[in-house]
């Protein structure tokens, strides 16, 4: 049977190379389809950037010193033992994963393998730190038990991203450039929903790899594995073949690029041009140095990772610093912010009026006229008379919260209307003299009368015109 092309390799990012030898089917099968193959590379974080042809020398079955070298990494195999794996098929599973383990470079500087099995739950049976060697991994996976329940592989890749690939949990951090990479193995369908968790998977850098065996919904694969899929997807008929995706594994971890080995110095991303050649590129909002190797921000603020909780400002130096929106201050940290006005916000909730208090709180207050509810927000009528909507010709007098009654001027009485006033009193001190009758003393009675009215209701306009009140009760000199 002829071995198939080695995977390629790809920029930042192990590249995991599944031999899979297999003799071809009778008839098409899943295999066949748009978008699954049995082998393939990936980039880092969903990006696979440019692949040149592969250029490897032939495996000569042993790894020279410092030529074939398996390359570190985290890696986090994630297997279904649901109901539908028998128990001597979920014996084929951990058979696979020993025999991975078998070609690899264990050791806390090398490669560190964490396994996570699932069902309807979760169990991490062991964790990146838990071993640095291949026999007590080995032994780990011989004594792992399923679970027997359903298949619920959204929450197993969730569970992985949570607490599996953590630097607490034995993980190498964003600067050790060491891959993270997942193998998640299921015969079933999931019995969650495994697309966005597996897009936040993929997005913080894990690399996914999906096998599926037998009964496994092809649908779900593709959307739980990275680009492109016709290198993540991959599909077997029965756990008896599964074993055979290990038995060369040992060439599949073979680097002979300094991408692979990862002695390329590249700050950011190594890409593998061929025929052991490679360059340096960066990531998106940074740009290549003159060195070639290393990268500067162009815009650290578009690269979201400020920390700025309101504003971020880019300055000329490179650098960039935070600002706060109006109504608020920055705090000591220089990203966080506390509003300083609060009123001036506009979110208090007062009817009225906002008052700042000196501790940064602040309190409602109403207009002349009204009083504060006992919500402490909102404003009632407290006296209608200050409102200057009574309608009172002379006088406004308040009864209490929101009564009142009109009175007159001194030398005037109320009318029927009970808000005009007419002048009597001074009328009738006039009638009651000696010439009571004479036409001339009448005559100079209603000039009089009619002067002094005139000269009141004059002063009274002025006094009103003086006295502006608007429609909260306010007056205005």
């Amino acid at each position: 049977m002829p071995l198939l092309t080695p995977a390629r390799h790809l920029p930042g990012l192990l590249l995991i190379w599944l031999v899979l030898l297999l003799p071809p089917p009778a008839s098409p099968g899943p295999l066949d389809r748009p978008g699954v193959r049995r082998l393939g590379t990936r980039g880092p974080a969903g990006s696979p950037g440019r692949r040149p042809a592969p250029s490897r020398a032939p495996y000569s079955g042993a790894r020279g010193a410092g030529v074939c070298k398996s390359m570190p990494l985290d890696l986090v195999f994630i297997i279904d033992s649901s109901r539908s794996v028998r128990p001597l098929e979920f014996t084929k599973v951990k058979t696979f994963v020993s025999r991975i383990i078998d070609t690899l470079d264990i050791g806390a500087a090398d490669t560190r393998v964490a396994l996570v099995n699932y069902a309807s739950t979760v169990k991490i049976e062991f964790q990146l730190q838990t071993y640095s060697d291949k026999q007590s991994l080995k032994q780990a996976v011989a004594r792992i038990t399923p679970l027997s329940t359903g298949t619920m592989s959204g929450l197993a890749i969730q569970t992985a991203m949570d607490e599996a690939f953590t630097v607490q949990a034995g993980a190498r951090g964003p600067t050790s450039n060491i891959p993270k990479v997942a193998i998640i193995v299921t015969d079933g369908r999931p019995q969650d929903q495994v697309n966005e968790v597996a897009a936040r998977a993929r997005a913080s850098g894990i690399e996914l790899y999906a096998v599926g065996v037998d009964r496994a919904d092809m649908e779900s694969l593709k959307m739980m594995a990275s680009e492109p899929l016709e290198e993540h997807v991959f599909y077997v008929e029965t756990y008896g073949v599964i074993e055979k995706l290990s038995s060369r594994f040992q060439e599949t971890f073979c680097a002979l690029d300094p991408c692979a080995l990862g002695t390329h110095q590249c700050q950011h991303v190594c890409v593998s041009d061929g025929e052991g050649r490679h360059h340096c590129e960066c990531s998106q909002g940074y740009t290549l140095n003159a060195d070639k190797k290393t990268c500067t921000a162009m815009d650290k603020c578009a690269l979201g990772t400020h920390g700025c909780e309101h504003i971020c400002v880019n300055d000329r130096t490179g650098s960039y610093h935070c600002e706060c929106l109006e109504g608020y201050i920055l705090n000591e940290d220089r990203k966080t912010c506390s509003a300083q006005d609060k009123c001036a916000v506009g979110a208090h909730g007062c009817q009225h009026i906002c008052v700042n208090d000196r501790d940064g709180s602040h309190h409602c207050e109403c207009y002349e006229g009204y009083t504060l509810n006992e919500d402490k927000k909102t404003c009632s009528v407290q006296n209608k008379c200050v409102l200057g909507t009574h309608g009172c010709q002379h006088v406004c007098v308040s009864d209490g919260a929101a009564s009142y009654h009109c009175d007159c001027f001194p030398g005037y009485t109320l009318n029927e209307d009970k808000k005009t006033c007419s002048a009597i009193e001074e009328a009738r001190r006039l009638i009651s003299t000696e010439d009571a009758c004479g036409c001339e003393a009448t005559l100079a009675y209603q000039e009089k009368v009619s002067s002094y009215l005139q000269r009141l209701n004059t002063k009274l306009d002025d006094i009103l015109q003086k006295l502006q009140i608007n429609e909260y009760g306010q007056v205005h000199r």
